[in-house]
């Protein structure tokens, strides 16, 4: 890989070099193989989860239709990563125009910071439908479910513009190397000319804070959903209500587990290759996991399914 310095020992900014997962030639190939086949699988399963809830009537319900504008999200979450990903595995130089990396930058977090939305909107959803069951149809509303997706894509896209145009905004030197497989602010901010820590405390305490606040939200949702559920006198009561909140407790667990690893320990940030694995994982592996979880335990959506595939 060739970089082109000037004089002070700084480069012309014509991209970054993503370094990736630096293996053979023949193990990148294989990794092409490997993340080809998972993107493809994620679009199916998400894709199949948004034919059926829109072809099947039953499923024109808040809950679906959260679940379906979720896997929406997801389809997009992946995008923002892969392709370019499988990209640079067969790519020589492995750089990244200097635009390309801020809108990954913008859109991967962006997106993220959605998914947070979504799900603590979805858990507030199964609370109203388990905690206030006479008033749900009355309280959660074709309107409203429309205004709750709208406002988490808003929040969502509006959470990190600022502090990403500020940073796209700083003279960047030296070799330009990011040791990932994305566009990080660890080691964006750390190939700044001068070190920025307001921007660093920004970030530091921006990528955190939604998750942790809507965390808190979903485990106090859960744990009123739970007082209510074990009061319920019949056992068949109580697995009902277990199995509507199981699937989307289980996605909850494995994306905020991961990313509160990833962004709420101050070793993260130092550790590349435990990065990268920890990104990957939510990045990558939770939206090809979310489809399987919703589609396992759920009767209606097994039959919506089975609908879109077989045509029953």
């Amino acid at each position: 890989m060739k970089i082109f310095n000037t004089p002070d020992n700084s480069s012309t900014i014509t991209g970054f070099i993503l370094l990736g997962f630096p293996c053979s030639r023949e193990g990148q190939i294989l990794l092409f193989v490997l993340f080809s086949v998972v993107y493809l699988l994620t679009l199916m399963g998400n894709g199949s989860i948004i034919c059926a809830v829109h072809w099947d009537q039953r499923l024109h319900t808040p809950m679906y239709i959260l679940l379906a504008n979720f896997s929406f999200l997801e389809i997009w979450y992946v995008t923002s990563t892969v392709p370019n990903m499988l990209a640079n595995f067969l790519s020589e130089t492995k750089v990244m125009s200097f635009s390309g990396c801020f809108l990954q930058f913008y859109f991967f977090f962006s997106l993220g910071c959605t998914e947070c939305f979504f799900l603590a909107v979805m858990v507030f959803d199964r609370y109203l439908a388990i905690c206030w069951p006479l008033h749900y149809p009355t309280i959660m509303t074709g309107r409203l479910c429309t205004n709750l997706v709208v406002n988490c894509w808003v929040f969502g896209f509006l959470w990190f513009l600022i502090p990403i145009i500020i940073i796209s905004q700083m003279s960047f030197c030296g070799f330009r190397i990011i040791d990932h497989f994305l566009c990080d602010p660890g080691p964006l901010l750390a190939l700044t000319c001068r070190r920025s820590p307001v921007m660093e405390l920004v970030f530091s305490t921006l990528s955190p804070l939604s998750v942790i606040i809507l965390f808190f939200f979903i485990m106090g949702s859960y744990t009123l959903v739970l007082r209510v559920v074990l009061k319920v006198p019949s056992a068949a009561g109580r697995r009902k209500a277990f199995s509507t909140c199981g699937s989307h407790l289980a996605v909850v667990s494995l994306f905020f587990g991961s990313v509160l690893v990833m962004y709420g320990s101050p070793t993260s940030m130092h550790e590349a290759g435990m990065q990268k694995i920890v990104t990957l994982f939510y990045s990558v592996v939770t939206p090809l996991l979310n489809p399987v979880i919703y589609s396992l335990r759920n009767k209606d959506m097994k039959r919506a399914l089975q609908n879109v595939f077989f045509g029953k």
